[in-house]
């Protein structure tokens, strides 16, 4: 086995490279190599390595480093810490400097700020995303970073998590110089000779003295994720430790940093996000399709339908530098469409996200058709019509006869029959479904939807697309409503039961938003227009049990013809231009009515049951859902629920929040609702095994 800290000397310079594959995870092996190298060649003491003027620290592979091995976090810390790492190079009386490819997170980019200088190639990213796994970065990044920067630029690096590229890591101060991507070790070389020509003391972070930001600055911070941060603890300490920078004496800061780490690495948030880390990339393995399955490359795509969905998935194809081409037999729809997505791009110039140049780039990718015929040299097509089965029957027929023999043909339906969709055509194999959520062009989650026939190599080829487009990508199997809607209907089903009971829209949702989630159920309905879901209703209703209950207060919404914010009323009224929701007399009317018909004696409803009827129904379904295969893991349930239904990450999704509560905790809760409701809260037979048996859904 190879050493995890390659040594060699080259010109008179120690060239350490990180050697633990695939990213060089800071693993405790890792580290102990990188403390080791570093006394051997350049502590001053009689021990170091009098061969040696400089230090160069680099990375085998395809990458410097990817940052800390997470999977420790859950472990007894092995020593040394990443902190005593980054000081003993500190302290190193030659002059380090690290050499940067590919990317350097987490860890792995507080390690070069405290070498004492830095290099990179053109390709190589730097990021702090921390935040994004319930963390603040727990090696000195908020210390050093902002004495390199400013507290302006570090705090927007380190509360977004967003990577930096070269060039503009360049300009900002991180690096001393971007250098050709081929001889990047040798420029190195070079540049650690001559600094240690020019003799020491050389450079360190510690040292520099922070620009102290305008009054006010973190307070505005603040403000500014008091949404988005709700309910979090990681984002508000790394304002607070940033902010140590300008009141703490460095060591004093650097201890409060590590103190703040590691209250949130022991929280049941960290746990949960992490949770979520490991859950995106073990969603990607499919069982039964080997990862040398063929893959088709997409090169070029097209999308039937220029609607919101059309032209969200057009976007989305756009962004990732695939040529798209859009169908619609209505030119109006067509020409209305295409200036949709020319004014999304033009705003997001208008909103600094991309550059001019970029929004043209991806413009040039775009292209609208009247004509299927022109669709015939396309990788995939992906139909987002209408959701009707006879129009995507005729669809697909209709592209089989058009579209080369090696096309992939997918739908983006949210719930219709893939296999009766793919009965249409000659090449069943080649079909799957690709459930983007809208707005797709935002939304992160694409439920791929496998049918009876489709082959391990269309599969494979729409897994991988996923990723290049950016999505998480999650294979469900074939039935009403797929894993997310189906598990939805459930949920919402229940929202409504309440509404009958005595709750009313505006409690249910608060109750919701204050669990985590960005909007109630209500909210969201009015966001995404209640007639689509009660298209879908009218075409359940013919195979819907008699004796089943069905809350008919929606219906009665869009029979009034309102359906959510496009026509100023649905669940809430809205003032002209408004998206803020207003409690509705006319739908507490309606609410009434329906009780009333029912016979119910309208009560006091807590939050308490709100929750417990809307999550647990929740679990009780995706608990289904697992044991009929419908979900490959529980994790990827809590994928699907956290990229594309709003379900906070912090608590890690719905199978994994119902593990941490207690799966007997959950299926008692369900019994004593089914005594009192009926059978739509029969617990699952699995969720009842695991329970009895003291299991989570971790252990399937």
């Amino acid at each position: 086995m190879s050493d995890p800290v390659e040594y060699e000397i080259r010109g008179g310079v120690a060239v350490l490279t990180l050697n633990n594959p695939p990213v060089n995870a800071l693993s405790s092996s890792l580290r102990r190599g990188i403390i080791d190298a570093i006394d051997r060649a350049a502590i001053d003491r009689a021990a170091a390595d009098p061969d040696v003027r400089a230090v160069v620290l680099s990375g085998r592979g395809r990458c410097f480093c990817g940052g800390a091995d997470i999977r420790e976090f859950g472990e007894t810390p092995v020593p040394p810490s990443l902190p005593e790492v980054i000081a003993r190079i500190e302290a190193s009386a030659k002059p380090v400097v690290a050499a940067l490819h590919g990317v350097a997170f987490g860890g792995g980019f507080e390690l070069p700020l405290g070498c004492h200088y830095r290099l990179s190639a053109p390709s190589a990213r730097v990021a702090l995303p921390e935040v994004t796994l319930g963390l603040i970065p727990g090696a000195g990044g908020t210390q050093r970073l902002p004495r390199l920067i400013g507290a302006e630029h570090a705090l927007g690096m380190i509360l977004s998590g967003e990577p930096v590229d070269a060039e503009t890591a360049c300009k900002l101060g991180i690096l001393d110089a971007v250098t050709d991507e081929g001889g990047l070790v040798d420029a190195a070389i070079a540049f650690a000779l001559d600094r240690a020509s020019e003799g020491g003391p050389y450079p360190t972070a510690r040292g520099s003295v922070p620009t102290e930001p305008e009054n006010g600055f973190f307070e505005g911070e603040r403000k500014k994720i008091e949404r988005r941060a709700r309910g979090l603890i990681a984002p508000w300490h790394c304002i607070d430790s940033v902010e140590n920078v300008f009141r703490l004496p460095f060591d004093e800061g650097l201890a409060t940093e590590r103190e703040l780490f590691m209250e949130c690495r022991g929280s049941e948030q960290s746990a949960a996000q992490r949770h979520i880390f490991f859950a995106e990339r073990e969603a990607q393995k499919i069982p039964g399709i080997p990862r040398d399955t063929p893959v088709q490359f997409i090169e070029t795509a097209a999308v039937i339908g220029c609607g919101t969905m059309g032209t969200g998935i057009a976007m989305v194809f756009a962004e990732a530098g695939i040529p798209v081409r859009i169908l619609d037999k209505d030119s109006g729809v067509l020409d209305k469409g295409l200036q949709r997505i020319q004014q999304t791009f033009a705003g997001a110039v208008q909103k600094g996200k991309i550059t001019e140049a970029e929004k043209d780039t991806r413009w040039a990718m775009v292209s609208g058709t009247a004509d299927m015929d022109d669709l015939k040299d396309a990788d995939i097509v992906i139909e987002a019509a209408f959701e009707d089965m006879a129009v995507k029957r005729e669809i697909f027929a209709a592209l089989d006869a058009v579209c080369k023999s090696g096309a992939i043909l997918a739908t983006n339906t949210s719930t219709l029959d893939v296999d009766e969709i793919a009965a249409a055509t000659n090449r069943a194999d080649r079909v799957i479904g690709t459930h983007f959520f809208s707005p797709a062009n935002i939304m992160r989650l694409m439920e791929n939807v496998r049918g009876a026939k489709t082959s391990p190599s269309t599969i494979a080829t729409v897994m991988a697309l996923a990723r290049r487009l950016g999505k998480a990508g999650v294979l469900v199997g074939n039935c009403d409503g797929f894993v997310g809607n189906r598990m939805y209907h459930h949920y919402t089903r229940q929202a409504s039961f309440l509404l009958e009971e005595g709750a009313l829209p505006g409690q249910v949702d608060t109750a919701i938003y204050d669990f985590g989630f960005a909007m109630g159920p209500f909210a969201v309905g009015d966001v995404a227009g209640l007639d689509v879901s009660w298209r879908i209703r009218q075409r359940r209703a013919e195979t819907r049990p008699p004796d089943e209950r069905y809350s008919a207060i929606a219906d009665r919404l869009c029979e009034l013809g309102r359906f959510g914010q496009k026509t100023g009323a649905g669940w809430y009224r809205y003032d002209n231009g408004s998206r803020t929701p207003i409690a509705d007399p006319v739908v507490e009317d309606v609410i009434r009515s329906v009780s009333e018909e029912l016979g119910f004696q309208r009560r006091d409803i807590g939050d308490d049951e709100i929750l417990q009827r809307c999550l647990y129904t929740l679990v009780n379904e995706g608990a289904k859902i697992l044991d009929e295969g419908m979900a490959l893991r529980a994790s990827d349930i809590d994928v699907i629920w956290t990229s594309g239904y709003g379900f906070p990450k912090h608590r890690g999704g719905p199978m994994f929040y119902a593990d941490r509560v207690g799966l007997k905790t959950v299926y008692d809760a369900l019994c004593c609702l089914a005594d009192i409701h009926g059978d739509l809260f029969a617990p699952a037979g699995l969720l009842e095994k695991l329970a009895r048996q003291g299991k989570g859904f971790e252990n399937v």
